[in-house]
């Protein structure tokens, strides 16, 4: 089987239903799902154990904070890739920030383990099932997620910035 966009998705669909697979796009060429936290381990085994796809690489996980999405604030995305078939895949989970809590992938990637720490570091989600979730690049006593966009950019009163040095 040509591992193209529409065969993956297709496969998916077959296997797990429209109701757990959906928003299907290429934004890039590379074929990006979103599901929910209950089907992601079955999605991410499927993937991985399927003869045909062999997508058994796990490339990157990146949390993403969407602050004005109610009831979806976080997001964490994962990029797979078949090596065999050179074919990427993005898959995307939408959590709310007062539940920010996802099964762990080291049963299945044992490189889950360091992504899944840095997740929980910058943005506050919770592997469940991690062996060792602590903080990797900050330190145990902070109290705060460093890339949740809680906090404006600038300082809006500074007074001695002039707006068109800024191209504003």
């Amino acid at each position: 089987m040509e591992l193209t966009n529409e065969n993956v998705l297709g496969k998916l669909i077959a296997q797990f239903g429209e109701e757990n697979i959906f928003d299907a796009y290429n934004p890039d060429g590379i074929m990006t799902i979103t599901t929910t936290r209950e089907n992601i381990i079955a999605l991410i085994q499927f993937l991985y154990d399927d003869k045909d796809l062999q997508i058994q690489f796990l490339t990157t996980m990146a949390g993403i904070h969407f602050p004005d999405h109610k009831g979806k604030e976080l997001c964490m995305m994962y990029q797979l890739h078949s090596l065999r078939h050179n074919y990427r895949l993005r898959i995307k989970v939408f959590v709310p920030a007062e539940d920010p809590v996802l099964p762990t992938l080291t049963n299945i990637y044992a490189a889950a383990n360091w992504m899944e720490r840095e997740a929980y570091d910058f943005y506050g989600f919770i592997f469940t099932g991690h062996p060792n979730l602590i903080r990797i690049l900050n330190i145990e006593e902070m109290e705060y997620h460093p890339m949740l966009k809680q906090y404006p950019l600038e300082d809006q009163t500074r007074e001695d910035k002039i707006d068109t040095y800024f191209g504003r």
